[in-house]
């Protein structure tokens, strides 16, 4: 099993910038598959970016491309994702996910085990 906590989010002004964090602990980190998602109040939970076990492959929703950077530090077992140039529409729940087979569904929510419990992200204008 994996235990995962997110943290990092908080209020920013459009155009500013936030670094999430996802510790995770429990299973060997390089081994773990990891994502991030989010979710607005009445919406669907919408892939963010996600990164293999190896950390050589990163995938990047179309809605964040040029702005936001995913990454991993397997000696501090821990995930990152970089936010630049933030807009209100990224206002949302952020979630950190994991998954430790070999797959090729990064991009989907319902692929992964283990969730952690969301850190909040508020953009104003």
């Amino acid at each position: 099993q994996v235990q995962l906590v997110e943290s990092g989010g908080g209020l920013v002004q459009a155009g500013g910038s936030l670094r999430l964090s996802c510790a995770a602990s429990g299973r060997t980190f390089s081994d773990i598959n990891m994502g991030w998602f989010r979710q607005a109040p009445g919406k669907e939970r919408e892939f963010v970016a996600a990164i293999s076990r190896a950390g050589t492959n990163t995938y990047t929703a179309d809605s964040v491309k040029g702005r936001f950077t995913i990454s991993r530090d397997n000696a501090k077992n821990t995930v990152y994702l970089q936010m630049n140039s933030l807009k209100p529409e990224d206002t949302a729940v952020y979630y950190c996910a994991a998954n430790p087979r070999d797959g090729p569904f990064l991009r989907i929510a319902s692929w992964y085990d283990y969730w952690g419990q969301g850190t909040q992200v508020t953009v104003s204008s």
